[in-house]
Parts: structure tokens; sequence; C-alpha cells
């Protein structure tokens, strides 16, 4: 990938969200990833409750899928947390999670031990460390703040962090086979599997890295582990059957846009984190508050990263932008664009596949408030993520997975 500032730097004051602000629920919409000149601001009473009347049909529509949501009140809503009272200072997310990650790629091309060179290089391939590992992060830190809220323990469980590589192996499996689907040619600021070595090749090499993770997570030996995370394989698969459709109907069309985001991005990161709350604590309400926070942060991460595809270079993402266009996919801001230029929901329909379509909608989207209320839809979902850790007891981990919500929001690739 491109040069970055990296997580840990210090950010200018436009991109920077205060904790507090993000805890409280008081954040503008305009407030983040900058605002292009020229461009009707989100922080508007109209965004706000375009957003907040699409969260009611959404709620209405799918009530197992946003049960409990409080996106749709317009009134912040107090949140529950309370600061650290153990006097122990935090540092950087990345860099507390870490302390439990050393030598994550070297374990996880041990469980890839294979004898043929050729399959050998195409699975180790993404496992260069030079990957964020934000799948891992969350895991090992949810793991540690669960074990903390239980009984104040200070460690994490082998079986734990196995769940930490586990889950960046079927991300990872499951990047190597969407490339084959959306005939990508480049991934993280390289050529992909498939360009390299082919399609055929590559569809076996995301399989072989699936099976290991599988052999892994048997390895760990709890029945209830393992079916959650089957079920994170069973959701990868909906997604992209998801993807491949298409809705007319505005409102379904948003709901069937935000369920795939969930099965393909979201499922993973909430039941990562359920299931290391499992091993650590036999108490279902902390299950329900890891699932929660890492639904909700992982459908904000997705939302953002729709976001980038029209608002980053090439470079800082480390694959072409308006990719998802190219697709054929309408992501959050072009739906929201949709809103104010309803000539888009012909593009739409045939999924942006006549001469011109891609760089019209690209223009439309630009021009639309569509980047800054899904912006401001992604500052929701953080919102409620925070809403739930907070419900554990204070810790470093517990304020650290706090401050990855804003992470979230203000990265830019």
């Amino acid at each position: 990938m491109g040069p970055s500032r990296g997580v840990g730097a210090r950010r200018p004051p436009e991109m920077g969200v205060s904790r507090a602000r993000l805890q409280s629920g008081v954040l503008g919409p305009g407030s983040l990833l900058g605002v292009r000149k020229g461009r009707r601001g989100a922080g508007s009473r109209a965004s706000q409750m375009s957003c907040c009347n699409l969260m009611k049909s959404l709620t209405s529509a799918f009530p197992n899928m946003y049960r409990g949501s409080r996106f749709h009140h317009v009134t912040p809503v107090a949140c529950c947390y309370s600061k650290t009272q153990s006097g122990e200072k935090y540092s950087d997310p990345f860099k507390l999670g870490w302390r439990d990650l050393k030598g994550l790629y070297e374990d996880i091309r041990k469980e890839l031990f294979i004898s043929t060179a050729e399959l050998k290089e195409m699975s180790e391939y993404y496992f260069d460390g030079k990957g964020k590992a934000f799948r891992p992060i969350i895991v090992v830190l949810m793991a540690r703040a669960c074990n903390i809220h239980h009984n104040n323990s200070r460690n994490v469980q082998a079986s734990q962090r196995a769940i930490a590589l586990i889950a960046e192996m079927i991300h990872t499996a499951s990047l190597v086979h969407d490339d084959v689907i959306d005939d990508a040619s480049s991934r993280r600021g390289k050529h992909t599997v498939n360009k390299i070595w082919g399609e055929k090749k590559a569809v076996l090499a995301g399989d072989l890295i699936l099976s290991a993770a599988s052999i892994a997570l048997a390895r760990i030996g709890n029945t209830t582990v393992i079916s959650i995370l089957t079920q994170v394989i069973e959701d990868l698969v909906r997604g992209e059957f998801l993807q491949l459709g298409s809705k007319e109907n505005e409102n379904e069309r948003f709901a069937h846009y935000l369920e795939k985001t969930f099965k393909k991005t979201a499922s993973l990161i909430a039941n990562s984190c359920k299931a290391v709350s499992v091993l650590g604590c036999p108490d279902p309400v902390v299950h329900e508050i890891a699932y929660q926070y890492g639904k909700n942060v992982g459908i904000a991460f997705q939302l953002i990263d729709d976001v980038l595809d029209f608002t980053s270079c090439s470079d800082q993402m480390g694959k072409p932008t308006s990719a998802d266009l190219k697709l054929g996919l309408a992501t959050g801001p072009v739906l929201f664009a949709c809103q104010q230029f309803p000539e888009m929901n012909a593009m739409i329909m045939r999924r942006f596949s006549s001469p011109g379509d891609v760089d019209r909608a690209r223009q439309y989207v630009l021009q639309s408030d569509g980047v800054q209320q899904t912006t401001y839809l992604a500052q929701r979902y953080c919102h409620e993520a925070v809403r739930e850790i907070s419900k554990l007891r204070p810790s470093p981990e517990r304020e650290a997975l706090i401050q990855l919500s804003e992470i979230v929001l203000t990265r830019d690739k």
C-alpha cells in the first residue's frame, strides 16, 4: 500500500475526533474526512434527518439485524461509559494489541505448512506483515477487556489468541476469492494472487487458507466457538450473493446494501469478538456486548471504505479508486446521491454498464452530499459500538476499543 501517516501519528485538527465527543454521540457529519469545496455540508438538519429516516425504515425492515438500535433518535443519547479508574494509561490501540500478537504472521505461516513450493508461496503471499492486522488487534483487545470484566484477569488465553490468527486467515482467504470474482489486478499496493498465478490457482489457494483456519479452529476444541466462527464463512458466501444482486425499490436497496455489508465485512469482526468473549467469560450479556461492538465497528469500517473509494487516490488505497462503480456496485455514497439525483436510478439498475456511466455517477456523488451522509451514518454506528463496549468494566483495553472507533472514522486508507 502507499505511504501513510500511520495510525499512531498525530492527525491534523480537521481529521481528529475527541473520544469525549464520540462517546457522547455529539458528532457533526462534516467533522470527518474533509469536505470538498462547493458541496453541501452534511451537518445540516436535513442531512441528519434523511439519514435518521433511513434508519427508521431499516429498523422496521430488519428487526433482528437492528434490534436494540437507537440510530433513529435525533437527540444524542447519553453514553454509559466511565473513565478508567485503575490509574493505568492505555497507549495507541495498535501498540497495545501487538503485545499479544508478536509473531502473528510467522504463526500463521506455520499453520500453512505446505510442501509444494508454488502453493506455499501463493498461500503466504498476503501474510507479509504489511497489512494493518485490524481484525486481530480488535480480537485481542476484546479478549483482554472481557477477561478483565469477568475476573480481572490480565492474560490472553492461548485459545483467544488463536481466534485472532483464525480471523486474519479467514479474512485473507476472502480477499483472495474476492479478487478472483472481481477480476482485480492490485491489492495492498501489489499484484493480486489471481493476476500472478491465474484464477484457478488463486481459488485453490484461498480454499487452502480456509482449510488451515478450520483445522486451527477445531484444535481449540470448543463447539460453541466453532459454531460461531463457521457462521462467518456462511455469511461471506451469502454476502457475495447479495452483492451480485440488486433491488429496484429505494428503501429495499439500502437495506440490501447494509445487509451485504454486515455479511461480507462485519460478521467476521462481530463473531470473532463474540468467540473470544465466550472463551473468557460465561456471561451471555458480555457475549452480546462483544458481538454488538464488533458488528457496529465492522459496518462503520466498510462504510468509510466505500467513502474512501471516492475521496482517496489510488496510491493511498493500494488499489484503484472508483473500483466499486466499475464493478457495478451502488454503495452508500451512490445511494445517498441518488436521493438528490434520481436520474442515477437507471444507471444503478444497469450496474453502470453503459459508456460514461462510471464517470457520470462519480460526478453526481461528488456534487451531492452522499459522501458526508455516508460518513454520518458510519459515525452513528461507531457511537453505538462505543455505547456497547462502555458497558464493560473500565480497562486500558476497553478504552483502546473506544479509540479504535475514532480510528475507523478518520483513517485515510
